[in-house]
């Protein structure tokens, strides 16, 4: 075997977690190399041809307040940008965008290409060498070695692909990409603990042959927000997506040939994900209801491919071709890409630590679907976290640990780690306790001073974010201190339903008012230049929802002690007798870092935690540390 070099960091995979790990990586002075089956594939948007979404959205904003570059990526190639969730409250608004999936993927390639300190591999690497339970190197299907402290593995679906249509099946990864086959095995024969998930596509059709006038049409916002907060250039909607609809007829050809789909015939042993199920499992789970939606989404400007989210599936070629001709618009459909499932290898994530790093093995690290979750944006999120704390690692430095207090990002993280994964696991607003505080138009007050402090946020971003923040303290402190006289705000009142003033008022005070918006005491008020739309929405929804977030933040705070009540990392579980067994076995498995963290773990009782907590009380008294 040829020694061909040596790396701090080698990132396996360049989809949406491996971009991030050796940005990051790269970024933080660490010699870093990414490898990839294929230059081809680098941000390869291989499910859906969209960033972001409910909950999705949030870690979107946070990883660009962190320093991260998907979010610049998305707005440098949208195609249409929506808010979701507008009629309900600022806790789950969330930015989604369609994105041209071409332009998306040669943006990442230079992006990647333009990196200081990273060097892009094409090269399928099929073993990562350990020795004495730590990394030491990665080796190639060509017979070549490089020699690496720390390595990230981000394979996504391809660890193990398999796709399956009907009755054919064969190893394959997305959109027709060879798989990974040969690292399984080294990483099984390292410890690693490995499951079979799998995930669907629905099929790539010719726009010509939909006929639009019999869908309904989903036009994109008029006021753009963008994803990244140095986004600057004005963004204007390029293309209309539409909704379709299945319906009996659908159903029942569906119904009719379910022993030929892989996924009830047996021939599928993956989990799927819960809550993308294929149209197989909709119409089987969710049988009381007559139709299911269907997203109709342009590919790119320069492809006739539409994509049709929410109708994923494995059955055979022919039965798809009449399944999605029965669909009113779809009479004359001309597949272009039949619909797939894929199932691949995947680690337990219980058997990371809080900074993505293997607990066994010093060195790996496992990000996005290898860790057991789906989606680009989860991916992203943990390629980021892996890809900073492989690099502080092989410099000497401290672990970095996103709290689920602070951040989405920390959410994701501390499910995974310390309650595990059943199925594929998605992000969700409600996934969150503290999602008031948590939204995505202050990802940036939470999270840029730390990717400051850790070094990903570079001096332009730093400036910028310390304007936006001296513009919106110094304008909330106006909007409480000026009086706006009845005469100045009661044509307004007038014209928005709202009680009359017979006195002055503060703006804040209007403000709060529901039928008010920032757009609303602006024009009661002197101008201020300075407060761009992104800015005044933020400021609205701070002092629309004042009390709630501080009852949040008290809520934060009240947890507080027990997040930072720290348990060794050798903490010996079995002599607690006050512990039930089932305890014992989950705490001595997960290891937590803290008392927070084990009352998290499934199968540790409150009773089992206070047993827990006056344990270590008592260490701490006989050590001299209270």
């Amino acid at each position: 075997m040829d020694i061909l070099g040596g790396y701090e960091v080698v990132v396996i995979g360049a989809g949406h977690a491996g971009i991030e790990a050796a940005c990051a990586a790269a970024k933080l002075g660490a010699k870093t190399a990414l490898f990839t089956l294929t230059l081809d594939g680098i941000g390869n948007l291989p499910c859906n041809p969209s960033i972001g979404g409910t909950a999705k959205g949030h870690l979107v904003r946070e990883i660009d307040a962190l320093g991260g570059v998907m979010g610049i990526a998305a707005d440098a190639t949208f195609l249409q940008s929506r808010m979701l969730n507008m009629g309900k409250g600022p806790a789950v608004h969330s930015l989604r965008v369609q994105t041209d999936r071409r332009k998306y993927h040669a943006y990442m390639k230079q992006l990647l290409e333009k990196t200081q300190n990273l060097e892009v591999k094409q090269a399928e690497i099929t073993a990562v060498d350990i020795r004495d339970d730590a990394v030491c190197g990665v080796c190639t299907h060509l017979g070549g070695y490089y020699r690496a402290d720390a390595v990230i593995v981000a394979t996504g679906t391809y660890l193990g692909g398999r796709i399956f249509v009907g009755e054919a099946s064969y190893a394959s990864g997305p959109d027709g990409q060879h798989a990974a086959c040969a690292l399984t095995e080294s990483l099984r024969a390292a410890g690693v603990p490995l499951r079979r998930f799998k995930t669907g596509t629905p099929a790539r059709v010719h726009r010509r042959s939909i006929d639009f006038s019999k869908l309904t049409r989903q036009p994109g916002d008029e006021s753009i927000q963008p994803f990244s907060f140095l986004t600057k250039s004005e963004m204007k909607n390029k293309v209309d997506c539409y909704i379709a609809f299945t319906n009996e007829e659908t159903h029942r050809v569906i119904h009719a040939n379910l022993h030929r789909s892989p996924l009830y015939g047996g021939k599928i042993e993956g989990v799927g994900p819960r809550y993308c199920p294929s149209i197989e499992d909709k119409v089987v789970r969710f049988a009381e209801k007559p139709r299911h939606q269907i997203f109709v989404e342009p590919c790119g400007l320069d492809t006739e491919e539409m994509y049709l989210q929410g109708m994923s599936s494995s059955l055979p070629e022919a039965v798809q071709n009449e399944m999605y001709r029965t669909i009113e618009g779809f009479e004359h459909l001309e597949i272009m890409r039949p619909a797939y499932a894929i199932e691949y290898d995947c680690a337990d994530p219980t058997a990371l630590a809080p900074t993505l790093e293997f607990k066994e093995i010093r060195g790996l690290y496992g990000a996005g679907q290898f860790n057991g979750t789906s989606g680009y944006e989860e991916a992203a999120a943990q390629g980021l976290l892996a890809g900073l704390n492989a690099a502080r690692a092989v410099q000497g430095r401290p672990g970095i640990v996103l709290k689920r207090q602070e951040s989405y990002i920390g959410t994701l993280v501390d499910d995974l780690v310390t309650k595990g994964v059943l199925d594929p696991y998605r992000m969700m607003t409600s996934r969150s306790e503290y999602r008031l505080y948590l939204r995505q138009d202050n990802a940036d007050e939470r999270l840029t001073p730390l990717g400051r402090e850790i070094g990903l946020v570079d001096d332009a971003r730093w400036a910028e974010f310390n304007h936006r923040r001296a513009v919106r303290r110094e304008e909330a402190a106006r909007l409480t201190k000026v009086v706006v006289r009845p005469a100045d705000a009661n044509p307004v009142l007038a014209e928005k339903g709202e009680p009359l003033l017979t006195s002055g008022a503060s703006a804040a005070e209007l403000l709060r008012r529901p039928a008010l918006r920032y757009t609303d005491i602006a024009r009661m008020l002197p101008e201020n230049p300075d407060v761009t739309p992104f800015i005044a929405y933020c400021l609205e929804t701070e002092i629309k929802y004042e009390g709630y977030i501080k009852r949040q933040q008290s809520q934060i705070g009240a947890v507080k002690r027990q997040e930072e009540t720290p348990i060794p990392e050798d903490f010996d579980y079995a002599p607690l007798t006050g512990l039930r067994l089932e305890a014992r076995e989950k705490l001595a498995k997960i290891r937590p870092r803290s008392v927070g963290q084990a009352a998290r773990i499934p199968g540790v009782g409150p009773a089992d935690v206070a047993c827990l907590a006056v344990e270590l009380a008592k260490r701490r008294r006989s050590e001299g540390k209270e």
